[in-house]
């Protein structure tokens, strides 16, 4: 994904005295790479996106997303993060020299109120934006500086969130969204599970879903059998794939073992596990204690080249114990799979049960083999649900209907605080 697109020249131009000029505070340095911006330009509203950290991931791919759709003319991008960032991402997209770091890189406890609050203050955004728990702090941090817009979003779930949220956790979000102009969620679902936790009416919160690259991610057909032939897979085989981080709340063992169970069954099927993380060595254990899965599954790791593994899979599976909106199942919509997800989060948002794909409950194992066995027999099958999986994807979440949702948004709440005037937004 390059960052560098230029976007056509918009109207969008801050007030002259939308902002006072303010320095940095004396004897701050930043960390490596920190820019040093100074506000003479106001001809684009400046955007900073607050994250924990910057790597691969759904809400960091998300920003990108952003970043790429809103540049050129209109708009500046700079990123925050809390606890660093994956040099090599940063570095393959392009953004090095415009990300600031507000702490460290462990993950206890660190108050950054004071640290994000100097960001803002040699930065000067129009708009701070934050994303999910581990940003929240710049919440308070943009009223403490008088950034005209602060903005909160909630991209997902993490394992220890699925049985609610400590008190303090609460008490925190409601007085950080109290601080924001504008809090938003991917999905309808997410939008209640945070309005009960905050103790917030369900209307203070937005619902902004994830968009898909439908062009990148079209399917290739004669792409595929080249596909194949590299990862080692024979003609004739089933490939079932999934993309993602490889952590507890992914639950890609429910996948695994229901793999075992067709291999049992006399199936030729392969996984492709497309992903890396914490979990890798112990489905590597799994699978070589499995005398049917040892040399039938693939751990392909992170790879830059996602449609092309999408390209090689028959069928998708998304077995996660959670998810807020999942952008790999809509990258595999996008790419024509029939696809195999968990009743939980956003998934039923997005596919649509015995047209465009199918559900079963999290860590049901039976359920996952039954489906996929009957993908696996019926080849018209998947072909059908697949194409009905894409033109879904086209019709109700392309990246062009994300890209204008975050525009408007961005400029509503600039207007409504007098960067923008109303004939300019």
């Amino acid at each position: 994904m390059s960052l560098h697109n230029s976007a056509p020249r918009c109207a969008i131009e801050p007030r002259e005295d939308a902002h006072a000029v303010v320095e940095p505070e004396d004897g701050w340095r930043g960390s490596p790479g920190t820019p040093t911006t100074k506000r003479s330009d106001q001809s684009r509203l400046r955007v900073l996106h607050v994250i924990d950290r910057l790597g691969v991931g759904g809400a960091e791919v998300g920003i990108l997303k952003v970043v790429e759709g809103l540049s050129g003319e209109c708009f500046e991008h700079r990123i925050c993060t809390i606890r660093g960032f994956d040099e090599n991402f940063a570095r393959s997209q392009g953004f090095e020299g415009r990300i600031y770091v507000a702490g460290r890189s462990n993950s206890g406890f660190q108050f950054l109120l004071g640290r994000l609050a100097r960001i803002m203050r040699e930065f000067r955004p129009d708009i701070v934006h934050s994303r999910n728990w581990g940003a929240i702090e710049a919440m308070p941090a943009a009223r403490l500086c008088g950034v005209p817009v602060a903005i909160h979003s909630e991209h997902g779930y993490e394992v220890d969130m699925l049985d609610g949220l400590p008190t303090r956790r609460r008490v925190f979000r409601r007085f950080a969204y109290t601080a924001a102009d504008a809090i938003f969620t991917v999905s309808e679902q997410l939008r209640s599970y945070h309005a009960r936790q905050a103790w917030l009416p369900v209307e203070r919160i937005r619902v902004l879903p994830n968009g898909v690259d439908t062009d990148r991610f079209a399917r290739r057909p004669g792409e595929s059998p080249a596909a194949r032939r590299r990862l080692g897979v024979s003609d004739g085989s089933l490939i079932i794939g999934a993309v993602g981080r490889l952590v507890p709340i992914k639950d890609h063992a429910t996948l695994l073992q229901a793999a075992d169970i067709l291999i049992s069954r006399g199936m030729p099927v392969y996984v492709l596990l497309v992903g890396a993380g914490p979990e890798l060595a112990k489905h590597q254990e799994f699978v070589a204690a499995s005398p049917r899965l040892a040399g039938r599954v693939i751990f392909a790791g992170a790879v830059s080249d996602v449609p092309a593994m999408l390209n090689a899979m028959d069928v998708f599976v998304l077995p996660s114990l959670s998810e807020g909106m999942s952008n790999t199942l809509l990258e595999a919509m996008a790419s024509g799979l029939p696809a195999v997800a968990t009743r939980v989060g956003g998934n039923p948002e997005l596919l649509e049960e015995e047209r465009s794909g199918w559900f079963f409950r999290p860590g049901d194992v039976a359920a996952l083999a039954a489906i996929l066995e009957r993908l696996g027999r019926d080849a018209n099958l998947r072909q059908e649900f697949g194409e009905a999986a894409r033109r879904r994807a086209v019709e109700h979440f392309s990246l062009e209907g994300m890209i204008a949702r975050y525009r408007n948004l961005y400029v509503e709440l600039a207007t409504k605080r007098g960067v923008l005037t109303a004939h300019q937004g």
